[in-house]
C-alpha cells in the first residue's frame, strides 16, 4: 500500500544509521516529508541528499535541549507542521557491575535513553496541540520489560521510556496526541554489537552482524533475526491513521524473544557475542 503517509511530516532521530535511516527511507517511500536528526553532520547531509527533496537533515544532539528545540522548529519552518515524531536515537550503556559504575555513568545513560525522549516530547507537544493532534513514537526495547536483554543502565532507561509513554498518553489524549512505544528485540544493526563496534571497519562490522543474525535465526521462536524494516513497518503503522484508536501501547517486535529464553541460549550468549566480535 503506497502513499500511506502522503502530506505527512515526520521527524526521526538517530536517522543516519540502522533503524533510524531505514525508517526514514520507508516513510519517504510512503509519501512523507522527513526531517532526519542525528549528530553526524557529513553523513546526515549525504543521506538527506540521497533521499531527495522530501528529506532534510539537521545536526542534533538529542540530549541537548537547545538542539531538540531547534529540530522541532526546523520542521515547522520548513513544512508547517509535525504529524509524527519518532524518538529513535539511542546507543548501548555500560554493563559493568553496579559497584564499578559512577553516578556520571548513570546520568549519561538516563540522559540518552530517557532524557532525549522527554525533550522530544516536550518540544513537539505545543506544535501538535496547535494543529489538533499527532503521533509520538518512542523506540524502547524488550530490555525495558524483562531482565537479561541489556545492561542495567540501558534496561532502566528503556523501562522509563515505556512508563513515560503510558503516563503521557493519558495526559495528552484530550489533545488527540497519541503516544506509543516500539520495543524491538534483536535487530541486527551495528549498535547491537555494543561499544566494540566503534573501532571496527565497516567490513568487520557487517561480518559480526551477519554472525549474530545467524545465531538468532537458530535460537529465537520465529527463527529469524530482526531487521530495521521490521521496526520501520511498525513505525509507519503507528504514524498513520490506521492506528488512530491506539495510544499508550508498547508494541513488542521481537519474534517472540521476550517470551523466554531456553537454558542453552542463556549459557551461550556471552560466547556468541565474543565470537561475533573478535573471531
Amino acid at each position: 500500500m503506497a502513499g500511506r503517509l502522503e502530506n505527512h511530516v515526520a521527524i526521526i532521530t538517530g536517522a543516519t544509521s540502522g533503524i533510524g535511516y531505514r525508517t526514514a527511507e520507508m516513510f519517504i517511500e510512503q509519501g512523507a516529508k522527513v526531517l532526519l536528526a542525528a549528530r553526524r553532520e557529513d553523513k546526515g547531509n549525504e543521506l538527506s541528499k540521497k533521499l531527495g527533496a522530501n528529506a532534510h537533515f539537521i545536526r542534533t544532539d538529542v540530549t541537548n535541549e537547545a538542539d531538540v528545540e531547534a529540530m522541532i522548529a526546523t520542521a515547522v519552518d520548513r513544512w508547517g507542521r509535525v504529524d509524527s515524531l519518532f524518538n529513535n536515537a539511542s546507543s548501548g550503556s555500560p554493563g559493568n557491575p553496579v559497584d564499578e559504575l559512577s553516578f556520571q555513568d548513570f546520568q549519561t545513560a538516563m540522559d540518552l535513553q530517557a532524557g532525549s525522549v522527554f525533550l522530544g516530547i516536550k518540544h513537539v507537544v505545543p506544535v501538535m496541540k496547535r494543529q489538533g493532534g499527532g503521533s509520538i513514537i518512542n523506540n524502547a526495547s524488550i530490555a525495558g520489560i524483562g531482565v537479561g536483554y541489556g545492561s542495567m543502565l540501558y534496561s532502566a532507561g528503556k523501562a522509563a521510556v515505556i512508563h513515560m509513554t503510558r503516563c503521557l498518553a493519558i495526559e495528552l489524549g484530550e489533545h488527540r496526541i497519541r503516544l506509543n512505544c516500539i520495543s524491538p528485540g534483536g535487530v541486527m544493526t551495528p549498535i547491537f554489537l555494543g561499544p566494540a563496534q566503534e573501532n571496527m571497519s565497516d567490513e568487520d562490522t557487517q561480518r559480526a552482524v551477519d554472525r549474530l543474525a545467524a545465531v538468532y535465526d537458530e535460537q529465537i521462536p520465529l527463527r529469524r533475526a530482526g531487521t530495521p524494516d521490521d521496526i520501520g513497518h511498525a513505525a509507519i503503522f503507528l504514524a498513520t491513521n490506521e492506528s488512530q484508536h491506539i495510544t499508550g501501547e508498547n508494541m513488542v517486535v521481537d519474534a517472540g524473544t521476550s517470551l523466554g529464553r531456553n537454558k542453552q541460549y542463556q549459557a551461550q550468549w556471552s560466547s556468541w557475542r565474543r565470537e561475533a566480535l573478535f573471531e
